[in-house]
């Protein structure tokens, strides 16, 4: 119990530390181990949201004969987190029709225009371009464009990645980049990226409308995403399959045991480190205990050296990974370039385009 009460501490101070330097919202690291008889539940950091209306999830662990955690229990308990790959591949999404609110001005040979779609029940705003022209046989090819942190109450629809999704849709894709819940005009609450399933389940939700949409082809459907958007990218190709590849730019996508121990350590103090058990549940939650079921989808990675939002050994981490995988991918460094890759924008859009011409 000692052993545990430390652990939950040592998670509570490293969550406090990462959002007091990057962002407001804490990663899924509190486990409140318990043994066959349920105990106290662990402290927990101040919730997001209306808490009686969605009970915690079962963090009980049933432990074998001599109190070890077996893998068959470490499983059990991930599918019962809301974030786990599993528990977002057991709800639906049905997404609805893209409804037009207003007609922005038009770029060099597409269109653009705010739309909403429906998540969770939740009006989820969006904006989206669309080609001239009559769509080819089957319909323009789609990138589901997911953006990183922003605080939700500076957010704005039209503001920020514009010349990112401008590249792809200048190319004849149809992009959708959708505003989170709780981001701009879009409704609910914003709970995060990392320890709350909200933004996934808009992401693909946003995937689900474009496949309703006529001048799309369903069958040539990716995923770009940078930052944070790289995480909820990399959820979304793992649950939905007709996702056909991704464009991760300094994607927060290493494994979650990494993130725990390597992302924004307290300055001037040693680095966290992990017990065995803790490890083995932080890299079964994670989302690249299941790369395997990329079954061959093409994944691209981008990312400047000198990043100072993301370790570029999270590239280096995911990478490993996804060979362990046995997946595809292929990988650009950028020595001295920032999390935006501002030094090689136009080099890394141009090979973001170029690699879903090749894949979709």
């Amino acid at each position: 119990m000692r052993r545990l009460v430390h652990f939950v501490v040592l998670l509570l101070v490293m969550g406090a530390g990462y959002v007091a330097v990057t962002q407001p919202e804490n990663l899924p690291f509190r486990v409140p181990w318990q043994g066959q008889t349920p105990a106290a539940p662990a402290p927990q950091a101040e919730a997001e949201g209306d808490a009686s209306t969605e009970p915690p999830p079962d963090t009980t662990v049933r432990t074998g004969p001599f109190g070890e955690v077996t893998d068959a229990a470490l499983e059990a308990l991930v599918a019962r987190q809301p974030i786990s790959i599993p528990a977002l591949r057991a709800r639906e999404y049905p997404g609805s029709r893209l409804t037009v609110v207003r007609t922005l001005n038009a770029g060099s040979n597409y269109s653009r225009q705010v739309v909403s779609y429906q998540s969770d029940g939740l009006k989820i705003f969006a904006l989206l371009t669309v080609p001239n022209g009559t769509p080819p046989k089957g319909g323009w090819p789609a990138i589901v464009f997911n953006h990183g942190y922003i605080p939700p109450q500076q957010y704005r629809t039209t503001e920020r990645y514009v010349a990112y999704q401008d590249a792809f849709a200048r190319a004849g894709y149809v992009t959708l980049k959708s505003d989170y819940r709780g981001h701009g005009d879009s409704e609910g609450e914003a709970g995060g990226g990392y320890n709350d399933p909200g933004y996934t389940v808009d992401v693909l939700n946003a995937a689900a409308s474009l496949k309703k949409d006529p001048r799309v082809n369903r069958d040539r459907m990716g995923v770009w995403g940078h930052s944070m958007g790289g995480q909820l990218s990399l959820r979304a190709m793992l649950v939905d399959p007709d996702l056909k590849a991704a464009s991760l730019w300094a994607g927060v996508v290493a494994s979650y045991d990494v993130l725990a121990t390597d992302w924004n350590p307290p300055k001037g103090e040693e680095k966290p480190t992990l017990d065995r058990l803790n490890r083995r549940y932080l890299r079964a939650l994670s989302p690249n205990a299941y790369l395997q079921d990329l079954d061959g989808r093409p994944i691209e990675l981008q990312q400047g050296t000198a990043d100072e939002d993301v370790p570029y050994s999270f590239q280096q981490a995911f990478a490993d990974d996804l060979r362990a995988a046995r997946q595809r991918f292929t990988a650009y460094r950028y020595p001295g370039d920032n999390h935006n890759l501002s030094g090689n924008l136009r080099t890394a859009l141009n090979r973001s385009v170029a690699f879903f011409n090749d894949n979709l």
